[in-house]
């Protein structure tokens, strides 16, 4: 199997349906799988995808697991040698497989690669060679971590070195909309932190790619169309509990040595897995 696609759905029905046939059509050629793994919609989503893609494998669960959680159980289940992490609110270009896993074919030093991200619009999302949105951006500036992301325009957006929209580049974080990664990648680094729910999974994992020497590339010769969709309000206790508890746990993860505290009988609650040199 070449390549093994994988979407996280929830409650986007309408989208989800958009995005698996852009898939097709763009995978007439490849030999693929889709894994979609439905954190517990309510919206039918399970009944279409039964009904109008039954050659797709569907993995339902109960609860809404999250993002990482979700993705984990699909590519623990992936036979192909790449794997494709794409939203379910995401469209792909007609020749947008065809084109990354030939770029990822002819440069072995690739580990992932992401692609040129364009608003329902056609707007240019800056994130695409980027990673990081603005909020983001701003937490690795205030916690001192923007130092670590040369390649994320976190400093002096006017250095020349930088590149721009068609420019192909090793970059520091790929975008959770679309990650193509050799399946290797999570033998080397592992599978994605559940920890991060549903924000800061993908800067978790590229991170770890980084801190382990792998390189991720962007690929601007083709793109996506990412309706960047949000299923809880921004402005919402959930949305902010996940959104900067992701911060949270990454400043923790990264810059902090948790002392270590057992009580006998309990597990430890928190142990860092990585740590940066000062």
């Amino acid at each position: 199997m070449k390549l093994t696609i994988i979407m996280v759905n929830y409650n986007q029905c309408s989208l989800l349906k958009q995005a698996l046939n852009s898939l097709i059509n763009a995978g007439k050629d490849i030999d693929y799988e889709v894994f979609i793994v439905d954190n517990a919609s309510c919206d039918n989503s399970i009944e279409m995808i039964s009904y109008q893609f039954p050659q797709f494998h569907i993995l339902a669960n109960q609860v809404n697991e999250g993002m990482a959680k979700g993705y984990n159980r699909a590519i623990e289940k992936a036979t192909g040698e790449y794997i494709l992490l794409v939203s379910a609110d995401t469209i792909c270009g007609k020749d947008t497989l065809e084109k990354v896993l030939e770029f990822m074919d002819t440069h072995r030093d690739a580990s992932g690669t992401g692609v040129r991200m364009l608003s329902p619009q056609g707007r240019f999302l800056p994130e695409s060679n980027r990673g990081l949105t603005k909020p983001w951006a701003a937490f690795f500036k205030l916690v001192g971590l923007a130092k670590y992301f040369p390649k994320s325009r976190l400093n002096n957006r006017n250095r020349k070195e930088w590149v721009e929209e068609f420019q192909t580049t090793e970059v520091d974080i790929l975008n959770g909309a679309f990650m193509l990664l050799r399946k290797n990648v999570f033998n080397e680094v592992g599978l994605f932190d559940e920890r991060f729910v549903r924000f800061g999974y993908d800067i978790d994992l590229s991170y770890r790619m980084q801190l382990a020497g792998l390189k991720n590339y962007y690929f601007p010769k083709t793109y996506i169309i990412n309706a960047k969709t949000q299923t809880i309000p921004k402005f919402s206790w959930q949305y902010i509990k996940y959104f900067y508890g992701a911060m949270f746990i990454f400043a923790a993860k990264y810059l902090f040595k948790v002392p270590e505290i057992k009580v006998q009988g309990m597990p430890q609650l928190y142990k860092p897995q990585y740590e940066i040199d000062q």
